[in-house]
């Protein structure tokens, strides 16, 4: 069995060692249950809200004051993703009379949001809620355009992710979060493939609400993250308990707080060096490829993307086929999101972008990581393209 090269950091990351230090220091400390009155509690407590303010200072949060923004601790990115579109949904609700009163309200989404949103949508709009969606280009990049003429006196939340999960194509949130708030709606973005990559402003960006996910940037598993900005209505979806103001109940893990800020620093502190490396591997794994396989095409490429991720039709193959073959060589990728890799559907990314039959049935995702390295890349090259050679449709003569 060959080296194992994994280029699947979209789907999970490992952790650095560093924050596998830092998560051990806090289950040896011990920090217990920072909700606790005792010593033990309130020493808990401080490590957590430390671990908190670290995090919304990096991402741009306000940490101080009357109208401080609010940091809640979830499971991951789909938990943090349902509080979002649910709780905005059904904590924003105005009055309306140019639809009848059995019917909540309208919800927009863009057409290539993350399966933990577009699920929910589709689970949503089975008891009455109105969804629509947002089109693309063809580079995958939301259209400005449409927003405008989908807002209703009804819409309760615009949902629109700030780096999209397949194809790393970044898209306009803050335009799209200025038009919503002149109409009083509240936005929010899926930041899960953008935090701990690029730089985030969560002020700038306009938004309400914001959510990420520790393992997508090297931290643990098992904790996510949603910012509110102040004043933002939102209604908690479980109930129990009233830690983090009772938007989300149930006793937080000190130790997966400080897993996650300390993965967040260790990216803040050579935040530029590793976009402008990642950004020089991904290139150099594209141009590889593309000249070994005339045929391919890289999604997005004309555009701004994330700096790690590259998503490449490898015309002429099928994507399954290929995907098996290149695990079999010791190269992981995808074939999407890795929240529905089990589906045998086509992308809904890439139908929305209108790209051909050919091009969806062909598609892999790549994505890199922070200690990914030149000698990886190259080598994942050469065996991608060996793949590639080895299921070449042969001409019968």
């Amino acid at each position: 069995m060959p080296e194992l090269i994994y280029l699947d950091h979209n789907a999970t990351t490992p952790l650095l060692p560093e924050v596998i230090d830092a998560i051990r220091e806090c289950h040896a400390a011990p920090y217990l249950n920072p909700a606790s009155q005792h010593e033990f509690g309130r020493r808990a407590r401080r490590k957590l809200e430390d671990a908190r303010e670290r995090i919304a200072e990096i991402l741009g949060a306000k940490t101080t004051g009357i109208d401080a923004d609010q940091v809640i601790f979830t499971s991951g990115g789909t938990e943090a993703n349902n509080l979002a579109l649910r709780g905005l949904a059904e904590g924003g609700r105005r009055p309306f009379s140019s639809h009848a009163a059995e019917h909540p309200g309208q919800i927009i989404l863009s057409a290539v949001e993350h399966p933990s949103i577009t699920a929910l949508a589709d689970a949503m709009s089975a008891t009455g809620w109105q969804v629509d969606r947002l089109g693309v280009d063809a580079n995958g990049v939301i259209r400005l355009d449409q927003l405008r003429a989908f807002l209703r006196s009804d819409t309760r939340v615009v949902a629109t992710m700030l780096g999209q999960n397949e194809t790393g194509v970044l898209q306009p949130v803050a335009e799209l979060a200025a038009i919503a708030n002149e109409q009083g709606v509240p936005l929010h973005t899926d930041a899960a493939q953008v935090v701990g990559k690029l730089s985030v402003d969560f002020h700038a960006l306009g938004a309400a609400t914001l959510s990420a996910a520790a393992h997508k940037f090297h931290g643990p598993l098992g904790i996510g993250l949603l910012i509110v900005r102040h004043g933002v209505r939102l209604n908690p979806q479980l109930f129990g308990g009233f830690q983090q103001a009772g938007f989300r109940p149930g006793t937080e893990s000190v130790a997966l707080a400080v897993g996650m800020c300390r993965a967040l620093q260790l990216w803040h502190a050579e935040s530029t060096e590793r976009a402008s490396r990642m950004r020089a591997l991904r290139d150099r794994f594209e141009q590889t490829i593309l000249q070994g396989w005339p045929e391919a095409l890289v999604l997005g490429h004309d555009v701004e993307r994330l700096p790690h991720t590259s998503n490449i039709a490898l015309v002429g193959l099928d994507r399954q086929a290929l995907f098996m073959a290149i695990d079999q060589a010791g190269v992981a990728c995808s074939t999407g999101s890795a929240c529905a890799s089990g589906s045998s559907e086509p992308s809904a990314t890439l139908v929305a972008m209108g790209a051909e039959r050919a091009v969806i049935s062909s598609s892999l995702r790549f994505s890199l990581g922070a200690n990914t390295t030149t000698d990886e890349v190259d080598e994942a090259a050469r065996r991608i393209l060996r793949c590639c050679n080895d299921l070449r449709p042969r001409k019968v003569y």
